[in-house]
């Protein structure tokens, strides 16, 4: 018998005392996730406790904002969140702030399961995502995003990370 079978999934929402745990995965996964964009000096200027302050504040939004973690046999491994178009020229009033999942659990559904909890079935949505970052680009694809041609960059870290807009209408 494999071992997966026993692997308990959960997805729920974000809660205060998760913060410490949100904050050391937050710091993982930009580590995996933007090493390749980002120089090695800025990705270890991450701070997990500067993490975890960011989700102490993110985890008291109001009801328009739907932030939650994913746990695998108890450790959270991912997280994600959503609420109100930040944008002027939003082109949809649901806006996915991000979603992030350790390298280590790609490929096994739980992203999946961590955008359903965030972007219901059907609802107009858009998301910034690094330019250079296809894995993801084919994720939004699947979900039904695509393209609408917008690009900007954003200060990250102290350098720069060019981002591209999905919309799904």
């Amino acid at each position: 018998m494999s071992t997966e079978a026993h692997t308990e999934i959960i997805v729920r929402p974000v809660r205060d005392v998760d913060a410490e745990a949100l904050g050391r995965v937050h710091a993982q996964c930009w580590h995996e996730t933007y090493d390749h964009l980002i120089s090695k000096a800025a990705l270890e200027r991450i701070s997990p406790r500067r993490m975890a302050e960011l989700w102490t504040n993110w985890a008291r939004q109001g009801d328009d904002f739907r932030m939650s973690a994913a746990l695998v046999d108890g450790e959270i491994v991912g997280f994600v969140g959503s609420g109100p178009a930040r944008d002027k020229d939003a082109p949809a009033l649901r806006e996915l702030y991000f979603i992030y999942l350790l390298d280590a659990h790609h490929g096994t559904g739980i992203g999946q399961k961590l955008f359903d909890a965030a972007v219901y079935e059907g609802e107009p949505c858009y998301l910034w995502v690094a330019d250079d970052n296809p894995r993801a680009h084919r994720f939004y694809q699947r979900n039904g995003f695509s393209l609408d041609g917008e690009s900007h960059t954003e200060p990250f870290l102290g350098e720069t990370l060019t981002e591209v807009r999905f919309v799904r209408a």
